[in-house]
């Protein structure tokens, strides 16, 4: 598997019918668009990049059999029974593992508006913790990091901060470093536009991405700056 060409024509056209049609005698009448325009072209994207990011000694993978998310919903907890996501996503780690949530580039595709996002989504309590201890502790660390970012015009998200700092916390007062340690994610996103995914270049897209984050992975997980 490999050689992506782009996701199929039909790829969001069929998540935008998903959306309406959440049964499962639709999506058997279906399956055939989704296996050949959105599964099979996202486990090629994961191989090329696999490959990619080799060359350019960038440490994410993935195995294109494991990194694509189910497309069945998790409705055990949840008041919306629906039983498929109208949506594609995959992720590429370290170690290659899906499971390796500790820093992580992910693609989401969606008739609503696809994405690039790269970092720690929803780290869980300790590893932030960690986070947060270590921009207390190597304050300078994690500036080069912002300034890197800035430099190759990326930024960390804001859409997941807290009110005020963790009680953890309380005795840091320079601001920028205030605002970091109310952070419960770091992430960073770019959009996609729907003609970037229907083409082959979507690898190159990915892997500058990638190359340009790399900087806080490298950072979250405390591995040796290059």
């Amino acid at each position: 598997m490999g050689e992506f060409q782009g996701f199929g024509p039909q790829a969001l056209g069929f998540f935008k019918a998903l959306a309406f049609h959440q049964t499962k005698e639709w999506f058997d009448q279906n399956r055939a668009i989704y296996d050949e325009q959105v599964k099979a072209p996202f486990g090629a994207l994961v191989t090329d990049l696999s490959a990619a990011f080799i060359k350019k000694d960038v440490r994410l993978s993935g195995d294109p059999k494991k990194a694509i998310f189910r497309l069945n919903r998790d409705v055990r907890f949840s008041n919306d029974k629906s039983p498929y996501k109208t949506h594609a996503g995959a992720v590429l780690t370290r170690s290659g593992e899906k499971k390796d949530i500790n820093g992580l580039l992910y693609i989401h595709i969606d008739p609503k508006g696809c994405f690039l996002g790269a970092g720690f989504y929803h780290p869980d309590p300790p590893f932030l913790k960690d986070l947060r201890k270590s921009i207390r502790g190597r304050p300078d660390r994690y500036r080069e990091l912002i300034k890197t970012l800035k430099r190759r015009k990326l930024a960390l998200s804001d859409e997941d901060k807290l009110t005020r700092l963790p009680r953890d916390f309380v005795d840091v007062q320079e601001p920028d470093l205030v605002e970091a340690l109310k952070q419960r994610s770091f992430l960073v996103r770019s959009p996609l536009g729907d003609d970037e995914i229907f083409s082959k270049k979507l690898v190159d897209r990915i892997v500058a991405f990638g190359v340009a984050t790399d900087p806080l992975i490298t950072w979250g997980r405390g591995e040796d700056l290059r």
